[in-house]
């Protein structure tokens, strides 16, 4: 558990619920800047990290359980049925390098796709894709549905759904990204990272949501 996984886990919590992290904080009877980016080092440049009695009120204030918000934690979040409520495009990840899927802007175009139950988010650009093979293990297994969002903030640790000009599409964890290169790390230590100059990749998004 890192302290940049937590307070992660705490901002998708509030952008889950329509809130700020300052808005967060006042839900759950805090300080207003309990949650606040800058109150996340010491002036020492120590990590600062939530207590737990403020974390119990935010998943109090927000109706999630402890298991949801480990989910968010690491990266994968249960589907509580009680956010069922919307549907959108699905497909196999070893299609998404295909043409005809994805406008030049990332966003699902075309007839090909199936469909899935979401839980709430508020992009309505989001989709979903298969998990196919085993480059993503332990993380994420094959058949595993994960949830992809291009509106959301791409930060490095995440998740991400990559595609580069070649038309390969892959799910990797963002290690680095600068002016100019873009380094991605296999989830599964068997399988190789990868590098590319910033002008060989078409799109980054950031995966929000996955079924385990």
């Amino acid at each position: 558990m890192k302290h940049s996984d937590v307070w992660r886990a705490l901002d998708t919590l509030a952008e889950e619920n329509g809130l700020t992290p300052s808005g967060l904080a006042k839900r759950s009877g805090l300080d207003p800047t309990s949650f606040n980016p800058s109150k996340r080092v010491m002036p020492n440049k120590r990590n600062r990290w939530p207590s737990t009695e403020s974390v119990a009120k935010a998943l109090n204030a927000t109706n999630t359980t402890i298991d949801e918000f480990a989910a968010l934690v690491s990266g994968a979040r249960a589907l509580p049925a009680r956010q069922v409520n919307r549907r959108i495009p699905l497909i196999g990840l070893a299609q998404a390098g295909g043409d005809g899927f994805f406008d030049d802007g990332g966003y699902p175009v075309g007839g090909g796709w199936d469909e899935v139950s979401l839980p709430e988010i508020s992009d309505p650009h989001a989709y979903a894709l298969e998990i196919s093979g085993d480059s993503m293990e332990p993380v994420f297994r094959d058949g595993d549905l994960v949830i992809i969002s291009p509106a959301a903030p791409v930060r490095r640790g995440d998740r991400v759904v990559v595609r580069t000009v070649r038309g390969e599409v892959m799910a990797k964890q963002l290690a680095r990204r600068s002016a100019r290169r873009v380094e991605l790390r296999s989830l599964n230590p068997e399988h190789e990272d990868y590098n590319f100059d910033l002008s060989e990749v078409m799109w980054i998004h950031r995966i929000v949501w996955a079924s385990q």
